[in-house]
Parts: C-alpha cells; sequence; structure tokens
C-alpha cells in the first residue's frame, strides 16, 4: 500500500466535493466560511481574499470546532459550511479533511487555490486581512 503523500492527499479528497473558483464565490455570497490558511509571505505575494479569514494551519481545528474552548466566533456547529483556501489547492485539501475528521462535514477546499482564484478574475481586496490568531 502507497503510503506517499500522493496517497494522502487521494484519501482526504475522497467523498469531499471540492469547488471550483466560482462555486467558492457563490458559496460564500451563500454565507460559507472562506478559510485561508497560506503564510504571510505567501499573503503578501497573491494578496488577500476578500470576505476570508486566516487561520494558521497550525491552530486550524482548534479555531473551527465548534466544542473548542479556542474557537472563533463563527465556528457555530458542526452543519457549518468552510471552503479552506492556500496557494495551489493542495494543503488546504489536507486542512479540510482534518476538518472533517473533527465533525464538521461539510468542509471543503478550492480548487487549484488562490492561483485559479486570481487566474478566474476574482476579486483581491486592499482592505487588511482578517487574521485569527
Amino acid at each position: 500500500m502507497n503510503q506517499g503523500v500522493d496517497a494522502l492527499l487521494a484519501r482526504a479528497r475522497a467523498g469531499m466535493r471540492r469547488l471550483d473558483p466560482q462555486e467558492t464565490w457563490a458559496a460564500m455570497a451563500g454565507g460559507a466560511l472562506l478559510i485561508d490558511t497560506r503564510t504571510d509571505v505567501q499573503r503578501a505575494k497573491q494578496g488577500d481574499l476578500p470576505g476570508a479569514i486566516v487561520i494558521d494551519r497550525t491552530v486550524l481545528e482548534w479555531r473551527l470546532d465548534p466544542t473548542s474552548e479556542h474557537r472563533i466566533p463563527e465556528a457555530t456547529g458542526h452543519d457549518l459550511r468552510i471552503v479552506v483556501v492556500c496557494r495551489q489547492g493542495y494543503s488546504s485539501s489536507l486542512a479540510a479533511a482534518g476538518l472533517r475528521a473533527i465533525g464538521l462535514h461539510r468542509a471543503t477546499d478550492l480548487i487549484g487555490g488562490v492561483e485559479a482564484w486570481l487566474e478566474a478574475g476574482l476579486p483581491i481586496t486592499t482592505e487588511p486581512a482578517d487574521v485569527r490568531e
């Protein structure tokens, strides 16, 4: 059995309906949380996404688990729709799988990451990012 990163990624994506950039934009309009896990360097290079909440990958599950004492106020229940984004759409799949593993069954990610968002011509904001620690 292959235990490499490609196998891990395939298992993470199994059963998850990932979203393209336009579907992500529509999900946000419908109330989904857009969670940006990119590093400060990546965000400085690519820009920030309007309406996104920036959460470091190392604390993601604690901030979004509605039963965690360290959750953000938006983490109101396990039925919350969450779309995770990263630079290219790889680590976001692993992050979404981690969220699903703790009961956030509607968590998914953006196919192609912010690179796909930019290629689709979707907006970048000049407003300060909503960074949560």
